[in-house]
């Protein structure tokens, strides 16, 4: 207990010392997540940001193999909204007042797909009278596409890189050419390097994962210096290669805890980056989400997806909401943030406070409605 509550007067860690913090369990765990939410408090304070997902086609080009939507699973109804839908749904953002949306999707890369991209980003701009905030998250791409998209009006871009381990990548990814992870990196720094405010995250508790590969993802997210993460514990998929390894995962609560721990980590380490308290925390814990904002957590992404196309977005087993509406959605989660003792930031963007400084202008990148 001494060395944890020593440990937690500083704000910075080497490997050994995150490894000592990542196993800490009963009472040694509740003061890591209290000096998170302290901190939390502090530097991005307790309001809560809303991005709008739309979760717009499950058709992917990679084959990864934790993910349900991978190319060769066979046993998926495959959707692709049309661009009224999404435009339909991210008006059912701008009208509720989220001021953001994310568009998400598998993983395409063609010019066709480039330029509808683009468009919807110009449609999205319009429909919201140019005041919604736009995350995207859609894979690997070339730096013309994202500086493209970028000038059609997104601002974020979340590339989760899974595990900062290329051992690790390359047993969770196949071999075939398509999944590279000095390509992910580049595509990180390009993001960066064009104006993004950038994202990244891992999946915790995965198979074949050591607690010092984890604590070396934190300290990859921080040397990399990004603006906000998306992560959450690996829940696994029985269309997936990885499923096989079921029988050696740790218990679903331990990853579960094990994902608080790293957001309560990145916020004491990186104060005043955004933190996503991803939906996956939800498959877990039914107060999943909620816990994560009280770990240090400050973003929540509402699914605005519509409700028949859900099911067919299941990159896990489990995954909740997917028989609901938008509608339902919204009063849950305004409930769910009030219970957690924050309030919603409505009509703001809820922009990294990170990314400013990193960029070395203290101007704010964005505005609210």
């Amino acid at each position: 207990m001494n060395i944890v509550k020593k440990l937690l007067e500083k704000d910075n860690y080497n490997l050994q010392e995150l490894t000592t913090l990542l196993k800490t369990e009963g009472e040694e765990r509740r003061l890591l997540y209290a000096r998170a939410a302290e901190i939390k408090a502090q530097h991005v304070g307790r309001k809560v940001y809303y991005r709008g997902l739309v979760e717009f086609s499950n058709v992917c080009g990679k084959n990864c193999h934790y993910c349900g939507i991978r190319r060769n699973n066979r046993n998926l109804t495959r959707y692709n909204l049309g661009d009224r839908e999404i435009l339909d749904a991210v008006k059912f953002a701008y009208d509720n007042r989220y001021a953001s949306v994310v568009l998400q999707s598998g993983e395409i890369e063609s010019p066709g797909f480039t330029d509808r991209i683009e468009k919807l980003l110009m449609g999205i701009k319009k429909t919201s009278n140019n005041e919604l905030g736009i995350t995207i998250s859609l894979g690997e791409q070339t730096d013309d596409v994202y500086r493209r998209w970028f000038s059609a009006g997104a601002h974020r871009y979340l590339l989760r890189i899974e595990t900062s381990s290329r051992k690790l990548y390359r047993k969770i990814h196949p071999d075939d050419g398509r999944h590279d992870f000095d390509r992910r990196l580049e595509c990180l720094r390009s993001l960066k390097d064009l104006g993004y405010q950038t994202g990244t995250g891992i999946m915790v508790g995965l198979p074949f994962q050591t607690i010092e590969d984890i604590a070396a993802d934190i300290i990859f997210m921080r040397d990399f210096d990004i603006d906000m993460v998306g992560l959450g514990p690996y829940i696994e998929h029985r269309d997936t290669p990885l499923y096989q390894y079921r029988d050696q995962l740790i218990p679903p609560e331990e990853r579960f805890h094990l994902a608080m721990k790293v957001i309560a980590l990145l916020r004491i380490i990186m104060k005043d980056i955004n933190i996503a308290a991803a939906t996956a925390m939800q498959a877990i814990d039914p107060l999943g989400r909620e816990k994560a904002l009280m770990a240090g957590a400050n973003v929540i992404m509402p699914n605005i997806t519509p409700g028949k196309y859900r099911d067919s977005y299941k990159l896990y087993e489990n995954k909740p909401c997917t028989d609901e509406e938008a509608e339902d959605c919204t009063s849950c989660l305004e409930a769910r943030i009030h219970m957690a003792g924050d309030e919603i930031g409505y009509g703001e963007w809820g922009d990294s406070k990170h990314y400013p400084r990193r960029r070395g202008n203290d101007e704010p990148v964005s505005g609210q409605r």
